[in-house]
């Protein structure tokens, strides 16, 4: 047998043993045939984005978690609470306003020294609030001080020492405030506790104020976690739509996380990766750009899928749906422009059938090209020898 029939043999033989030529991934009939069929469990729907009704509406509107907490009226910022230390001076008059001799026929010296008021101050020392929301004042014992306001507290502790003093005058001063303030940590400039000097702060503010973010808006998410209850926002969504910046309140914890909306790019498109969102919301055909499109040698442009876990009927649980493009038609161009995409989608570009014998002439190329170059080597050897 000569050199040619052999190696002519052997590669028949190499492709009667491949059970399929090389492919991308699987045709759109073929996704849309194993999708519909029953395979060990429940078969999977398939919708046909024809019409605008066929565009799934998002399953919560941007930002409306946070609608739970908009009718909560953050407390005044001079309020008390436990941890908080506070400065206390007791003002009390030494001796009566008048003294018991004076009379209007006084020369001034004695009325001057009748009108001194001779006021005295007393500082406390430092007096922190304690984990039940009490001080104590001497001679006056315990007071509940918690969820009082600064002047409050001033009409507490004057009333405590009615009887053991004339008429005291009381002054707080907040040393370290603890109640009326926001935890603040991940992607900010200057994580930590921050105070809130008005009652009119809200979510993004606290962020400015704690030296902004670090990173791009759309990348990050904002966790709020109120009364050890914790909902996720996008911060892009406070930035682009204000009126669902809610206000900050006193003990919120406030962290930044970064984690960019990603979707995958799988089949015939020429590139096989996980693309960022360029902004906090891209439509199906920004993502199909974004993607370099169809691949002209090998994809389909009628076999265009998104693969998302979507609730269905309204519930908490999620199911599989397959969404499927026909790029072909002028009306998917329009309706592809508000399809909008989530995060964790799976872009797929289907396979051409039509290109499979253009695979088969392909590989058959790529097999017979060696051994004609051998048979090329060996015939020069042979006239050389000759």
């Amino acid at each position: 047998m000569s050199l040619k029939k052999s190696a002519t043999l052997s590669v028949f033989l190499g492709l009667a043993a491949c059970a399929s030529l090389p492919s991308s991934g699987p045709t759109g009939g073929q996704i849309i045939r194993s999708a519909t069929a029953a395979q060990n469990g429940s078969p999977i729907n398939v919708v046909e984005l024809s019409s605008p009704s066929d565009i799934p509406v998002p399953e919560r509107p941007a930002g409306e978690e946070l609608a739970k907490f908009r009718s909560v009226v953050p407390p005044p910022t001079d309020m008390v609470g436990p941890g908080d230390v506070l400065d206390i001076s007791i003002y009390e008059a030494g001796v009566a306003l008048f003294s018991p001799g004076s009379s209007a026929g006084s020369s001034g010296v004695g009325s001057q020294m009748a009108l001194d008021p001779g006021v005295k101050v007393q500082k406390l020392p430092p007096m922190r609030v304690d984990d039940d929301g009490d001080i104590v004042i001497p001679y006056a014992g315990k007071l509940r001080v918690a969820g009082s306001t600064i002047g409050e507290v001033e009409t507490k502790i004057r009333k405590s020492l009615r009887g053991l003093s004339e008429n005291p005058q009381i002054i707080v001063t907040p040393r370290e405030v603890i109640t009326n303030t926001v935890i603040v940590g991940g992607e900010v400039s200057r994580p930590g506790r921050l105070i809130l000097q008005t009652n009119r702060e809200t979510l993004s503010d606290v962020v400015a104020l704690a030296g902004g973010y670090r990173g791009s808006a759309k990348d990050l998410m904002l966790r709020l976690t109120r009364r050890n209850e914790s909902i996720d926002v996008r911060l892009g969504t406070l930035t682009e739509n204000p009126l669902l910046d809610i206000n900050a309140y006193p003990g919120d914890k406030l962290t930044l996380v970064n984690r960019p909306l990603t979707y995958s790019v799988l089949g015939a498109s020429g590139r096989v990766e996980q693309l960022p969102f360029s902004q906090s919301n891209i439509s199906l055909a920004e993502a199909v750009a974004s993607a370099g499109g169809v691949n002209p040698g090998f994809g389909d442009p009628k076999a265009i899928f998104v693969f998302r876990f979507a609730n269905s009927g309204g519930g908490q649980n999620k199911e599989p749906v397959v969404y499927h493009l026909n790029m072909m038609t002028t009306r998917s161009y329009f309706l592809s422009q508000h399809f909008m995409m989530q995060d964790k989608d799976v872009l797929y570009f289907g396979n051409a059938t039509a290109n499979q014998p253009t695979k088969m002439v392909q590989l058959i190329s790529q097999l017979f090209s060696p051994i004609l170059t051998l048979t090329s080597a060996v015939q020069v050897v042979q006239k050389s020898g000759n």
